[in-house]
């Protein structure tokens, strides 16, 4: 059975709840598309088998229960693991992680929040929370406000289309593919700066950060 046909079959069995924990999976395993739980879920809901508001709260609630599961993670890595790894990874500095921390502790609410509505994100973005310890009463008011909206437009778009309700997979997944892209390309400019930093010449009369020495030493 493919992804659409395991979630699909959740759904219909389980109804409400099951698209929760649906939900709740697509957070731990991206395989699992949330641009198919979501509208599928709304599709049931207007053939009747269950209430819009009760896909709306389940579908919140799954999210909400896979970014905490997701928090626990970042808090279990821990930030001394993170760095010594980082420590031992090419074209990697420690400052690195130091200069994403301190952009975290600035605008972490606003990271949680708006990464809800980002794909590849919505999950990961959980991580940081954990490893940095948001608190969990900001972290959870965050979540539950970033995927209750997120939810809702993909449920209410599926219950407008009706039986149209995959057509939205292929939408979604074209904004999806550009975000791919624009981490890729991101990547690619990293790796590429740094590997022109460490090649690039010392200036003249330099020697390993001091002044080359003179005859007149």
């Amino acid at each position: 059975m493919s992804v659409t046909d395991l979630v699909t079959d959740l759904v219909e069995r389980l109804g409400g709840p099951g698209a929760g924990l649906a939900v709740a999976l697509e957070n731990l395993f991206p395989p699992i598309p949330s641009e198919v739980i979501l509208p599928l879920a709304g599709f049931t809901a207007s053939q009747g088998s269950l209430s819009l508001g009760s896909a709306i709260f389940w579908t919140t609630l799954g999210s909400v229960v896979g970014a905490v599961a997701l928090y626990y993670v970042g808090v279990a890595l821990g930030r001394d693991r993170i760095r010594a790894v980082a420590a031992k990874l090419p074209l990697v500095k420690v400052s690195d992680i130091d200069r994403t921390e301190a952009w975290f502790v600035k605008h972490g609410v606003k990271a949680v929040f708006f990464g809800r509505f980002i794909p590849v994100f919505r999950s990961l973005i959980s991580i940081p929370a954990g490893l940095e310890r948001m608190r969990m009463s900001t972290f959870l008011l965050c979540t539950a406000a970033g995927s209750l909206i997120w939810n809702t437009v993909f449920i209410l778009l599926g219950y407008g289309l009706g039986e149209n309700w995959s057509r939205i997979e292929g939408w979604v997944g074209t904004y999806q593919y550009v975000v791919i892209a624009f981490c890729v390309i991101a990547a690619a400019w990293f790796v590429v700066s740094r590997v022109r930093r460490r090649r690039r010449p010392e200036p003249a009369g330099t020697l390993y950060g001091t002044r080359r020495p003179t005859p007149e030493d």
